[in-house]
C-alpha cells in the first residue's frame, strides 16, 4: 500500500500525547470462563486482520508529515500478550491492573494497539485492549472489535443522516442561538481542575439499559443519553457531598459521533457542552433539565455546527483556530467529558467464551482530572471512570451515586 497521510484530527491527537496525557483509549472485555488460550486468541485475531488493515499499520513518513505505512515486522505475539500479574485477579485487582496498563504508552515504532490478557478468578479472563486514538475513536474501535474479536458480527445502531436548513436567514438565527448556548454561559472553577500527573485510577459501574431507557421516556420524554448525563451528574453530586465541596451546576462535554454509514474514518466526531444542575437532589427534576438542554442542542445540530466552525477557521486562520481550541479546552468551558458509544446490542462470544462485560476507558486531559465513558452492551450500560487519584480520589462514591440515581429513576417510573 502507499503511505496514507494522517488526517488533521489524527495528527492533533498525536500532538496531545505527552508525559501526563496518554493518547490511547482502552476497552476492557471480561470473558466468562473457561477463557481461550493465549495461542488460540492470537490465531483467532491473526486470521481476521486482513479485514482490518489499519491494525497492521504503523507511523511513518516525515516528522512534519506523518503517515500510516505497513508494519513490515508485524508480530501478533507482541500485539497480544499475557499481562505481568501474579495469578488470577478479582475485580478489585482487575481495576488496579487496568489502571497500571493505562498509564503506559504504546510504542510509536509499532502498530498502535495492544491486547493484554489478564487471568481472572473462576477461569475467566479480561482482555485489556489499548488502541491509540489516532488510529480509532470509540466508534471505529467498536468496528474493529466486531471485525477481529467477536465470533459473529453484532450489528450496532447506524448513525442517522442529518438534514440542515437551506435558508440563509434561518441559518444565521441558528448560529446566534448556538453561540449563546455554547459560549454565552459563565462557569465557575471546575472541581476537577488541576495539574494532572501520570497516575490513574479506574472504576466501573453497570446499569440495566431497558429499564433506564423506559424510565427516561416515561418521566420526561427523554432519551437514554439524557439519562446517562443525569446519573453521571448524580455520581459527581455524591462525590462532592462527601468531599464537602459546593454544589451547583457543572458543565459536561458530550462527544457526538459524526461517522456515517460505510465510512472508514479513524476519527470523525464533534461535541457540545451543557450545564447540568448537580445541586438538584431529585434525579427526575435533573433529568427533565438535562432533556430540555440536550433537545435544543440536537434539534439545531450544535455538534455539526461546531465541527463546521472549526473547519472553517482552519481554512481562514490557523492562528484563530488554535485560539478557539484553547478556549474550548479550558476547564472554565467544561468540567468533564462524558462519552456514550453503542456496543453490541446482544450477547457476543470470543472463541465461544461469552463476553460478560465491556467497558470503554477514555483518557483525562490537561486540567480535567476526571473522564467518564459509557458503552451499551447486551442489555446493559457499562460505565468506566478514569481519574488522576491525586486530584480525584474515592471513585467508589461516584459509581455508587450513579447506580443509586439510576435505581431512583427506574423506581420513580415504576
Amino acid at each position: 500500500m502507499d503511505a496514507i497521510p494522517l488526517t488533521p484530527e489524527d495528527r492533533a491527537i498525536l500532538d496531545l500525547e505527552c508525559q501526563t496525557v496518554a493518547g490511547h483509549t482502552c476497552k476492557v472485555i471480561v470473558l466468562d470462563g473457561p477463557a481461550p488460550s493465549l495461542d488460540d486468541l492470537r490465531a483467532h485475531v491473526a486470521t481476521r486482520l486482513e479485514e482490518a488493515p489499519p491494525l497492521c499499520w504503523c507511523l511513518g513518513g516525515e516528522r512534519d508529515a506523518p503517515a500510516w505505512v505497513p508494519a513490515d515486522d508485524f508480530d501478533i505475539e507482541r500485539r497480544i500478550a499475557a499481562a505481568d500479574v501474579d495469578g488470577p485477579l478479582d475485580r478489585a485487582g482487575l481495576a488496579l491492573e487496568v489502571a497500571r496498563l493505562f498509564e503506559q504508552r504504546l510504542d510509536r515504532d509499532r502498530p498502535l494497539w495492544k491486547i493484554d490478557v489478564i487471568p481472572l478468578e473462576g477461569d475467566g479472563a479480561a482482555l485489556v485492549w489499548r488502541i491509540h486514538h489516532a488510529l480509532a475513536d470509540g466508534t471505529a474501535a467498536m468496528r474493529f472489535a466486531r471485525t477481529v474479536l467477536w465470533d459473529k458480527v453484532a450489528a450496532a445502531p447506524r448513525p442517522r443522516p442529518h438534514e440542515h436548513a437551506a435558508d440563509d436567514a434561518r441559518r444565521r438565527a441558528h448560529l446566534a442561538r448556538f453561540i449563546e448556548r455554547e459560549f454565552g454561559e459563565t462557569v465557575r472553577r471546575s472541581p476537577f481542575d488541576g495539574r494532572i500527573g501520570t497516575r490513574r485510577e479506574i472504576a466501573f459501574a453497570s446499569v440495566e439499559l431497558k429499564p433506564l431507557h423506559d424510565a427516561a421516556k416515561s418521566l420526561a420524554g427523554a432519551t437514554v443519553n439524557d439519562a446517562v448525563l443525569t446519573i453521571v451528574a448524580g455520581g459527581v453530586r455524591r462525590w462532592l457531598e462527601e468531599h464537602h465541596r459546593t454544589l451547583g451546576a457543572i458543565r459536561l462535554r458530550v462527544p457526538v459521533s459524526l461517522h456515517r454509514e460505510g465510512d472508514d474514518a479513524a476519527n470523525r466526531d464533534s461535541f457540545f457542552s451543557l450545564a447540568v444542575p448537580v445541586g438538584e437532589p431529585d434525579p427526575v427534576a435533573r433529568l427533565r433539565a438535562v432533556h430540555e438542554a440536550t433537545l435544543a442542542r440536537k434539534t439545531e445540530h450544535d455538534a455539526e455546527r461546531l465541527d463546521s466552525m472549526f473547519r472553517d477557521l482552519a481554512h481562514l486562520s490557523p492562528r484563530l483556530e488554535r485560539l478557539a481550541e484553547r478556549v474550548e479546552a479550558s476547564p472554565r468551558r467544561f468540567a468533564l467529558s462524558v462519552s456514550n458509544v453503542p456496543g453490541p446490542p446482544g450477547p457476543v462470544t470470543i472463541l465461544r467464551a461469552p463476553v460478560e462485560s465491556l467497558h470503554s476507558i477514555a483518557e483525562i486531559g490537561h486540567r480535567h482530572a476526571l473522564r467518564v465513558g459509557a458503552v451499551s452492551f447486551a442489555g446493559a450500560l457499562e460505565f468506566a471512570f478514569c481519574a488522576d487519584p491525586a486530584l480525584v480520589d474515592d471513585l467508589g462514591a461516584m459509581t455508587a451515586g450513579l447506580e443509586e440515581d439510576a435505581a431512583a429513576l427506574i423506581a420513580a417510573a415504576g
